[in-house]
């Protein structure tokens, strides 16, 4: 390994150290997927842990409460809605109870965990999203507008769902020659960048399908690459060289002609999943097959990515999920925590900053991105883009139901189950949006329903309303008395000081 240290740069995350959970801790005899396919096989979020697990006679994935540890039945129930393995899943941002999965049937289901957890197996989806005729592997919600999910499949097809609806409302058909490695959303979801068989790296405009700006040979092995989209606009990939070297690179959007940065790592064969952090700037790197997990900070000072540290255990991962910022543990300086998944083992690592103060760290915990929507699906379709709404984490982050999740217990007539109806008419196709008659009927029934749904819902408003009041004024409280026992907790450090300080005789 080659990583450039130099002069000691000063860093509040140059200590951060990984620990992994006890044993009695990990979830025990889950037997993760086998399946070739170079994804993380897990998903995390403040409530459940999401495993893809083998399956006779299709796909199924377990979903456990977050709290969930030891071992785990063999009757214990699945979501096995898939009548081929499952590929990926990925849990709604905006709502901690959905999650979608893709699989070798070419489907896309989304899906309603119970609060809870399942108490029975899970056969029946809310959404079905058919619109790829090849396996699809990758998903990608939108990070700001609610019920807009990505897909991407072995057919080199982009599709960008409506879930709400099922309507799929833009299908990107001809940006990609080649199988499609990784797709990312930049922070305010108004362009993705994705890298291909053909080894480039390409920034899309999803609503227009146009190729905004696009680097041959990002890097030039013939591994597959991964890309994410930074908070800044710039973007991390992940690859191999001529020499088959693993590779790290970060790029400027602005010119993309030379890397920012490249750095070189060892020559494992293990594909890199980076995992990105907007709140820290952190990136980990987390290798298929590796035994360890590598993380970097990325600033504005040259070389601009700065390696920390690396996590090192015996047994090698299958997979790896992130949690959210908004599931860790805020009174321990916990920062970061993968899910890593073993043969048969699921075991959590904790990414923590040592900090001697029980005091709340706010230097460590900027607001982060919160569970409730900037935008709506037709917001954004509509052509808006917004940033996304943040809470503070001060105290630890309680979660409140979003004011929209309602929107998808309703099962929606989707287009792409009309006998007869192509599904590529259906979509709006983001260079000339086309339509037959069919399709145009069935868009209208699908709006008609809608109102239906609302109108329904508007009688529950005025109740629901005056909950969230007295919700408000009960949070206003407690935010109230929470600044003033830290206020005092404040004032008696400073006066335990004042003590020390008399008693030694400096005063």
């Amino acid at each position: 390994m080659s990583f450039r240290r130099g002069v000691v740069r000063q860093s509040k995350f140059r200590h951060v150290f990984a620990q992994a959970w006890k044993a009695e801790h990990c979830i025990d005899d889950v037997r993760v997927s086998r399946v070739t396919w170079d994804g993380p096989l897990c998903a995390v979020n403040p409530k459940f842990t999401a495993v893809i697990i083998e399956s006779g006679g299709g796909g199924a994935f377990l979903v456990l409460p977050l709290n969930k540890s030891g071992r785990i039945d063999q009757a214990t129930p699945t979501v096995c809605g898939h009548a081929a393995p499952v590929l990926d899943v990925q849990w709604c941002p905006h709502d901690d109870n959905i999650i979608a999965s893709a699989s070798e049937d070419c489907t896309v289901k989304v899906w309603e965990v119970p609060d809870g957890g399942l108490t029975g197996p899970m056969t029946e989806p809310v959404v079905t999203l058919e619109g790829h005729s090849k396996r699809v592997g990758i998903l990608a919600w939108h990070p700001t507008a609610f019920n807009i999910l990505l897909t991407a499949g072995c057919d080199n097809l982009v599709c960008v769902w409506d879930v709400g609806t099922g309507e799929l409302v833009y299908q990107i058909a001809d940006a990609h020659p080649d199988l499609i490695y990784s797709v990312s959303w930049n922070r305010e979801g108004s362009a993705i960048c994705t890298v291909c068989k053909d080894k480039a790296l390409r920034v899309i405009d999803p609503r227009r399908g146009t190729v905004l700006k696009v680097k041959e040979k990002v890097h030039d092995g013939t591994r597959p690459m991964r890309a994410v989209f930074l908070s800044d606009g710039k973007i991390l990939t992940t690859g191999f060289s001529r020499m088959s070297e693993r590779q790290l690179a970060l790029w400027d959007t602005n010119d993309m002609s030379e890397p920012m940065a490249v750095q070189e790592m060892d020559t494992s064969n293990g594909v890199l999943l980076p995992y990105y952090d907007p709140d820290t700037n952190m990136v980990y790197l987390c290798g298929k097959g590796d035994c360890t997990i590598r993380y970097f900070e990325v600033t504005d000072e040259s070389p601009y990515v700065h390696f920390l540290s690396l996590y090192s255990s015996k047994e090698p991962q299958r997979g790896a999920g992130f949690l959210s910022k908004r599931g860790v543990d805020v009174n321990k300086c916990e920062i970061a925590r993968f899910y890593k998944l073993h043969e048969r083992k699921v075991e959590p690592i904790s990414m923590t900053v040592p900090r001697k103060s029980d005091l709340f760290q706010g230097d460590l915990y900027p607001d982060t991105a919160g569970v409730e929507p900037s935008l709506l699906a037709e917001d954004w379709i509509a052509g808006q883009d917004a940033a996304p709404l943040l809470v503070s984490l001060s105290g630890g982050y309680a979660g409140t139901p979003s004011k929209h999740r309602d929107k998808l217990r309703n099962k929606p007539k989707l287009l792409s189950q009309v006998s007869g109806t192509d599904s590529s008419t259906v979509s709006r196709q983001a260079a000339s949006p086309t339509a037959t008659a069919t399709a145009s009927e069935m868009e209208s029934e699908g709006v008609v329903q809608q109102r239906v749904t609302r109108a329904e819902g508007e009688g529950a408003s005025d109740r629901a309303r005056r909950e969230e009041e007295v919700l408000s004024e009960v949070l206003a409280e407690v935010r109230a008395l929470r600044s003033v026992v830290l206020a005092q907790g404040q004032r008696i450090e400073l006066l335990e000081r004042q003590l020390v300080r008399i008693e030694d005789g400096d005063v």
